[in-house]
């Protein structure tokens, strides 16, 4: 039998050799992040996306051993064990079929067939399923088992059928051959329930649903069971006959010239019936379920990336709206280091109508700080709040706005962080103060908020809570210390995903930085902090301090700084060379000479030294900085002014399943649907496209977009 690790090489394709290195790492302690960026000789370079999905794979087969060591221990215990069930237990490669395995042996509530067993039907069942040949009738073999508690061969012939029912239904080839059958030839069927009530028509779509269960989408399983347990939907899984017949009749073969063949007959009926279908059914619905929450999961991790991962806007002061109607919408100014310079309230739509006044106050606010950005929450009043921005965008051509997705700000608003952040300032404030931030620097603004709290995605509350923000979590961790934190200036929210880090030690270096000046290099870091070896090796890559090291600033690990000091001797530059002089020294240092020589001759491997060279290049680079910035506009445009076949540079809002959600500068996003997509083309939130104009529905709201040819 195959190890975790062996299977594991098998499953991902990779070496055993780099399984077991990534698993050794991973078990000493190191962080996911750590090991693909600074171990990438030890594993012979798998990257992050591999080495999550290898840990994620052994954890599943170490769950999967551990289970059938306890399906072993109780066979053993209870006196079942045998050879063959050992072999059995060590082929099956799932939960699933070590439970199959297992069924007919596993301690159960009292049934039909234990209460059958209990009254020494069993011998009867016995010659039912071997189909007796001897001549004699099902009765006069039933009259043998007449007691006081089966005063009747009928009643005698019935226990025994409940317990063929339940052998057949147990048995581990029967089952899975029909799970099998039912997954590939299942319709999965669903109608209204009788009175519910929907009056919004949400789950009209399912209310006359046929579908084969290979089709089904997974957004259709979430959509199904939210309806069914909101008791909207019934739903049910049809197996067609043939389907459980099949697999039942090729194990328990009926001999039509016994006398019990009507009798197994009846029995296999009862037991498709009553125990194998409905058991099945079960299996399937959690499996779609689980699959379809694997899926969802997924979309909303890509979702996320996508969100954290937009360009900053650095170096600009931001006037950020939190739009409102009743409430006002609230106004905040921030300079480029998002520190408060200003906030306001201002009444521009209903009921108020002060749209005069609002005006000249945005109007001052952008003359007194030079304002070149403004961002909009694209919630409640977005549009509105857009064209009264746009007034003042039309005639200052410096001036530009943003919408910014503000899921989250209200949960921020009122968190504890953000009363530490802006313990002056009233909660309904600090909202807008997020949105400005967001323009800035999402990633800093977004790790401040639980990212379940984003919403970007589909049905984020039907999935399997604990997965998801794992999930979520993993996400935040690969982008934060994929584009590295300025430990002089991050806030304990964006510290505390630093690989090493966590919370209490993110807390301990704000409070430090803040009663004792800013670090100077990552030696003092360690120093100050009282770091211990594990600690400093996992983060220090990871922390950026401008400083009295240029390399401090880069993403090169405190580990290899002897080397990058050798490449630049190599060179004959240093550390402070500039920039210019530095890249054209180190590219003729690698036209002349191999890269696998001079590792060779450094004393360490080609992956880390590449990665030297890109971070001499490019020092400090953030990768964010190589993707499409924002799309700022300076007009505003309504559901009136579109017309088909119109061209617009739209920004990806929201992926979903079915396509992809685009903002094009109207109130309502259009829905760039999979079909009017190339084959094979992928988007990510926060892309920004060019895409065409193919339908308007201004009475529904629904706009319907095409993908720009040449693209």
């Amino acid at each position: 039998m195959l190890n975790p690790e062996q299977r594991l090489a098998s499953e991902l394709k990779i070496h055993p050799s780099q399984v077991n290195a990534a698993v050794e790492l991973f078990d000493a302690g190191n962080t996911l992040p750590f090991i693909a960026r600074y171990r990438k000789e030890a594993t012979g370079g798998l990257d992050e996306e591999q080495i999550r999905l290898l840990l994620e794979g052994l954890t599943r087969l170490r769950k999967l051993d551990e289970r059938r060591n306890a399906i072993r221990e109780s066979l053993v215990e209870n006196g079942h064990f045998t050879d063959e069930l050992s072999a059995a237990l060590d082929a099956a490669d799932t939960i699933t079929a070590l439970e199959d395995i297992y069924q007919p042996y596993k301690p159960k509530r009292r049934t039909r067939a234990s209460v059958a067993r209990d009254k020494g039907l069993a011998p009867l069942a016995e010659i039912i399923l071997n189909q007796q040949r001897d001549g004699r009738s099902a009765s006069a073999l039933a009259q043998a088992f007449i007691t006081a508690e089966v005063p009747t061969t009928e009643e005698a012939l019935q226990g025994a059928r409940d317990i063929v029912a339940e052998v057949i239904s147990d048995h581990p080839q029967v089952r899975g051959r029909v799970r099998e059958k039912a997954l590939r030839f299942g319709v999965l069927e669903c109608d209204k329930t009788k009175d519910a009530q929907d009056e919004k028509g949400v789950y009209q779509t399912y209310y006359d649903f046929e579908f084969r269960l290979d089709r089904v989408k997974p957004y259709q399983i979430l959509a199904i069971n939210r309806g069914e347990s909101e008791k909207v939907l019934r739903v049910s899984l049809n197996v067609a006959e043939r389907d459980w017949r099949e697999p039942v009749e090729r194990i328990f073969r009926v001999d039509s010239r016994s006398p019990l063949a009507d009798q197994l007959l009846l029995a296999m009926d009862d037991a498709a019936k009553r125990l194998l279908l409905p058991a099945i059914e079960r299996d399937i619905r959690a499996h779609l379920s689980e699959t379809a929450e694997r899926h969802a999961i997924g979309v909303f991790s890509a979702n996320l990336r996508g969100l954290l991962t937009q360009p900053p806007i650095a170096g600009t002061y931001v006037l950020g709206i939190d739009p409102g109607f009743r409430t006002g919408c609230k106004v905040a100014v921030v300079d480029p280091t998002g520190k408060v310079l200003e906030t306001a309230t201002i009444y521009p739509h209903e009921p108020q109508r002060a749209r005069a006044q609002s005006l000249a106050l945005l109007q001052s606010l952008v003359n007194t700080y030079h304002i070149t950005l403004i961002a909009i929450g694209n919630g409640t009043a977005s549009r509105e709040t857009e064209q009264l921005v746009a007034e003042i965008t039309r005639h200052q051509q410096n001036v530009h706005y943003l919408m910014v997705n503000e899921a989250g700000a209200s949960v921020y608003s009122a968190s504890p962080l953000a009363r530490a952040e802006l313990p002056d300032l009233d909660v309904t404030l600090r909202g807008a103060v997020s949105i400005a931030r967001r323009a800035q620097d999402p990633l800093a603004e977004l790790v401040k908020i639980d990212p379940k709290s984003i919403g970007v995605g589909l049905y984020q509350h039907d999935v399997n809570q604990i997965q998801l923000t794992g999930a979520l979590d993993s996400v935040v961790e690969t982008v934060v210390n994929r584009v590295g934190v300025d430990a002089n200036s991050a806030s304990p929210a964006l510290l505390a995903h630093v690989s090493g880090i966590g919370h209490k030690l993110a807390e301990k270096i704000v409070t430090h930085r803040d009663q004792n000046g800013v670090f100077t290099n990552r030696d003092t870091l360690k120093q100050v902090l009282g770091l211990g070896p594990k600690a400093f090796e996992q983060a220090a890559g990871f922390l950026r301090i401008r400083g009295d090291n240029p390399l401090d600033m880069s993403a090169i690990h405190p580990e290899s700084y002897p080397i990058a000091l050798a490449v630049l001797e190599r060179a004959n530059i240093e550390p402070a060379t500039p920039a210019g002089k530095r890249a054209a020294a180190l590219l003729q240092l690698q036209a002349i000479q191999p890269i696998e020589q001079l590792a060779l001759e450094l004393g360490t491997g080609v992956p880390t030294l590449m990665d030297i060279f890109e971070q001499l290049l490019r020092p400090g680079r953030d990768p964010r900085e190589d993707l499409p910035p924002p799309i700022l506009r300076d007009e505003v445009l309504s559901m009136d002014d579109l017309e088909k076949g119109m061209r617009l540079q739209g920004t990806v809002r929201n992926v979903v399943d079915f396509g992809a959600f685009v903002d094009i500068g109207v109130k309502q996003d259009g829905l760039l649907h999979r079909s009017h997509m190339p084959r094979g083309q992928s988007l990510e939130v926060g892309d920004t496209i060019e895409v065409e104009v193919l339908t308007v529905e201004k009475e529904r709201g629904r706009i319907g977009l095409g993908w720009c040819a040449g693209r």
